[in-house]
């Protein structure tokens, strides 16, 4: 069985201005990175448009450690969409290195469903990434060149800057690191470290972001910590926003690629959604929107999470309603959350999957609350049996929900078009109005415990002495109008990783608060959430390479 960069390698690429043609856009727009990418000007996206084309969101069960094929379904399912007559874009997020290089893989799709070229997507790209990093790290410069000096100071107090350093890799060993050491000429000895660069506030700012003015706004509103006296210092005391802003004028743009069986894709921004909101930046939805009847787009990890900040944050900030959400639900998770050993999975087990339906039912219980069908999308698999496809079909039915089939791996958007005609009669059946499941007006601790009580199902919200204090300090920065953006663990809808299925009578425990007040969120952290993962023992970095005509093998 070929390789995902095995069959992309095998596919001829279309010249990237052939489609933009294909898309309906004049390649004289493009801004040409080589042949097969491109980004995309801003002055594209046409309101308009945005209002009269039809939004899809792909979401998911919670996933087991190997992810369960959101991007592979939301590629496979716009070839679906295209073969049946509907004019689709896919809006997808970047990939980040420190996953590429680690166990999780890329994000650029997989088998017969993938957005190409893989190898450049799922590496340094057009260099997005990079440009986030180096202006996350010239804010973190500014703030200890203003520490240091003796005539320009605004006397911040070093004990309590919240802004680290960045870098797009998995290092454990820079997770926490003392800073300035070395003499007077080297600074002021702190304590800090390094988060990955998806997990930027930078990050969370470029996709949440209308246009250059309102990126430049929302830098400058970055909260770095306290004076001695006990005021808020933000970046814009620094002058740090024109300077940063300046580093990101190209990466604000979209990209522009192509899906296997050439059609556009665009990818755009890549916060993790157990830490950050999830989900592509405003901008490349929007452009999509503007140049496509449909769009597909997916939001990261379960819908307990990237999906319910999709709905809550990303559209309640952009004015954005989803006519459908698809969710994708392998035989194997099921299984996991039925009880069966990671090691296990491939054996067939009916009765595990019926066990473990009781999760995917939560998702479309929570996605149902925000007046949106939901479509179930079984990602198949080889080893999967008719028996356990049959369960989930059966309980989908009883739960008023289409369940279908689509094996996107192995035949493309010919594997999705039973999908695509599914997700397509939702679209045009669609009359309830979106409605998100709390206002950003409420009181802190209610947004909190509504998300924590009707989508994870907890029965409370307890609070830390340090939480506590934050709520506090939110209060007092008068910044209690900002949505709630979660950190919690993926693998379980509780804070405990540890409880699969559908856990019942736990409580949600708030350890503490971090306020992203550029961004324009708050971020209640439940658990030990880690913004700098490690490489596991066998990284993928180790099966890497590349020959000496430039080819690149074992890129998954």
């Amino acid at each position: 069985m070929a390789s995902d960069i095995e069959i992309a390698q095998s596919i001829e690429l279309k010249p990237i201005v052939n489609i933009s043609e294909h898309i309906g856009l004049d390649p004289d727009h493009l801004e040409l990175y080589g042949k097969y990418k491109a980004k995309l000007p801003l002055t594209l996206i046409d309101d308009k448009k945005v209002k009269k084309c039809n939004l899809i969101l792909v979401s998911a069960l919670s996933p087991t450690p190997a992810g369960e094929g959101k991007t592979t379904m939301s590629i496979g399912l716009t070839q679906g969409l295209n073969r049946i007559g509907k004019k689709t874009i896919v809006v997808l997020r970047e990939p980040s290195l420190g996953p590429v290089f680690g166990i999780k893989g890329g994000a650029a799709g997989g088998g017969w469903s993938q957005v190409l070229p893989m190898e450049d997507i799922n590496l340094h790209f057009t260099g997005d990434f990079s440009a986030i990093e180096k202006a996350h790290n010239l804010l973190a410069a500014l703030i200890d060149n203003n520490i240091q000096s003796k005539t320009r100071s605004l006397n911040i107090d070093p004990r309590t800057i919240l802004w680290k350093r960045v870098l797009d890799m998995n290092d454990r060993a820079l997770r926490d690191v003392t800073i300035g050491l070395g003499g007077t000429g080297n600074g002021i000895p702190r304590q800090s470290g390094f988060d990955i660069t998806a997990a930027s506030e930078i990050m969370a700012i470029l996709c949440l972001s209308n246009n250059l003015k309102d990126l430049k706004t929302r830098l400058g509103n970055i909260f770095i910590g306290f004076t001695k006296d006990r005021k808020p210092v933000y970046a814009r005391e620094l002058n740090a926003q024109g300077a940063m802003t300046a580093l990101l004028k190209d990466a604000i743009k979209p990209n522009l690629v192509q899906t296997i069986e050439g059609n556009g894709a665009i990818i755009h921004g890549g916060p993790f959604a157990n830490i950050a909101q999830g989900t592509n930046s405003v901008i490349a939805t929007k452009m999509g929107m503007s140049l496509a009847d449909y769009v597909v787009t997916e939001a990261g990890f379960g819908a307990d999470l990237g999906a319910e900040k999709f709905l809550d944050i990303k559209c309640q900030s952009a004015g954005l309603a989803p006519k459908a959400v698809v969710l994708v639900a392998t035989i194997r998770a099921l299984k996991y959350h039925g009880g069966v050993a990671l090691s296990d999975l491939q054996k067939a087990s009916p009765s595990a999957v019926k066990k473990g339906l009781v999760n995917l039912e939560k998702h479309i219980e929570n996605i149902k609350q925000f007046n949106i069908q939901p479509v179930v999308a079984i990602n198949k698999f080889t080893t999967d049996t008719p028996a356990e496809i049959n369960a989930i079909k059966q309980r989908c039915k009883k739960l008023g929900v289409q369940a279908v089939v689509a094996n996107v791996w192995a035949k493309g958007g010919k594997g999705a078009e039973d999908l695509a005609k599914a997700v397509a009669e939702v679209v045009d059946k669609s009359r309830k109005k979106f409605k998100p499941i709390y206002q950003w007006k409420w009181p802190v601790q209610k947004k909190i415990e509504t998300i924590a009580k009707k989508i994870y199902g907890a029965d409370g919200v307890e609070y830390s002495a340090k939480a506590k204090a934050a709520l506090r300090r939110i209060d007092k920065l008068g910044l209690n109008g900002l949505p709630i953006c979660m950190a919690k663990t993926q693998k379980s809808l509780s804070d405990n990783p540890k409880l699969i299925g559908r856990p019942k009578g736990f409580t949600i425990t708030v350890r503490e608060i971090e306020i992203a007040a550029g961004a324009g969120f708050i971020i209640p952290i439940t658990g030990n959430m880690m913004r700098m993962p490690g490489l596991p023992s066998v990284p993928s970095a180790e099966k890497i390479d590349i020959d000496d005509d430039g080819n690149i093998t074992g890129l998954f």
